[in-house]
């Protein structure tokens, strides 16, 4: 997620990418109302209406590495003054929120709030586990700042980004397609390792890791071109190489691309669950974020969007500029949303209602928080 203003050279807003922000985080929240019941895994209507939910907004992270690609690259300043104006600007927030969420969540079960919801273990909000998040974070994040991995792995993206554009800057138009080809590939892999067993693949010394992959080495044959960084050179690409489509070329390939992805998102952790009941590292990875299914519904919504015609506005303007402190904050409000729902007595909703529901409540609330933290300059710097 870049936290900079979409803004052009001439310091005007890209409507399209301001409109996507929104999207993205609105589908992010969506993702994170699905966890309760598909965290239930007892097959039920509710459990696949969530799978449904949670399969169909896959796209909410990557679209966030695209809008960064298309905003911060290629980076022009130097290496230090890069690091120096970026990094500080998620590492304040990673920071603050690895703090804040522990304690609102421990305050919130401390006034003697009831959940029912399946990921909450009462035993973790207790005064001395609190106090281990509060230090914790800086190895790694827990649940309650279940959102932070992408903060974590952003100041990653960040470190990398000047480094990449001199090559960028200087790459040819198939140079960026071989470097993408091998990238699209690497998003097979997953599926690779999960078929290798049926094949006769017994692993290297226990190690199930495909292509130099072991106990002693983490980094296999295609782990630098894995990851979100694709997402960031395929947004540059489409900046600069805009796809020259007509209208009907363009939903005549993006839709079905959509729905092909969501069918093998969808059907395949369906399937998944059968044979992995529960088993939530066999599960993710039919959503994981670079998987090559979620990867086709991605470049849909992005090749789309990024067509529309949208006209620049204040409000679209700072709605967009107060996407970064909804995503930091907003997952606490989803647990919120949870329990307040089921307290004024529409627990009893089918979740395929529930989940839109509590995504709009969340986010609603997150947004007025975010916007009251950005009128002032001190409390500003935590969200934006």
């Amino acid at each position: 997620m870049s936290t900079n203003q979409p803004l052009t050279s001439h310091g005007t807003h890209i409507a399209w990418v301001d409109f996507l922000r929104i999207l993205a985080c609105f589908l992010v929240v969506v993702a994170h109302c699905c966890d309760p019941f598909v965290g239930s895994f007892d097959g039920t209507f509710n459990f696949k209406s969530a799978v449904f939910w949670g399969s169909l907004v896959r796209p909410c992270v990557p679209l966030f590495a695209m809008i960064s690609g298309v905003l911060l690259f290629p980076v022009t300043m130097e290496m230090g003054a890069f690091y120096s104006k970026r990094l500080k600007r998620v590492l304040i927030p990673l920071v603050v929120w690895s703090l804040v969420l522990p304690l609102l969540y421990f305050g919130y079960f401390a006034a003697g709030v009831h959940t029912a919801s399946p990921n909450i273990v009462m035993d973790n909000y207790t005064w001395s586990a609190t106090v281990g998040k509060l230090y914790t974070f800086l190895f790694n994040f827990n649940y309650d700042t279940t959102p932070l991995w992408y903060v974590y792995m952003l100041v990653g993206l960040y470190l990398f980004m000047p480094i990449m554009s001199a090559w960028l800057a200087q790459a040819k138009r198939k140079d960026l397609k071989i470097f993408l080809g091998i990238w699209i590939f690497s998003m097979t892999l997953p599926y690779i390792q999960m078929l290798a067993p049926a094949l006769g693949y017994e692993g290297n010394y226990g190690n199930m890791g495909i292509l130099g992959v072991c106990d002693w080495n983490p980094y296999g044959m295609f782990y630098n071109f894995a990851g979100f960084l694709g997402y960031m050179v395929l947004a540059h690409y489409l900046a600069k190489y805009p796809l020259a489509w007509s209208w009907k070329k363009m939903l005549a390939i993006t839709v079905p691309l959509f729905w092909v992805g969501f069918a093998v998102t969808f059907f395949g952790f369906l399937e998944t669950q059968k044979h992995f009941p529960g088993q939530y590292s066999k599960l993710e990875v039919l959503w994981y974020f670079s998987g090559i299914n979620v990867f086709l519904m991605t470049f849909a919504i992005f090749a789309i969007v990024s067509r529309l015609r949208i006209k620049p506005s204040p409000v679209l303007g700072k709605m967009a500029a107060l996407t970064f402190g909804v995503y930091l904050c907003h997952f606490f409000f989803v647990q919120c949303s949870y329990d307040f729902v089921n307290f004024i007595g529409l627990g009893g909703l089918p979740s395929a209602v529930k989940i839109p529901l509590l995504a709009c409540l969340a986010s609603a609330v997150s947004l007025a928080l975010v916007w009251l933290l950005s009128l002032n300059r001190w409390t500003r710097k935590s969200i934006m």
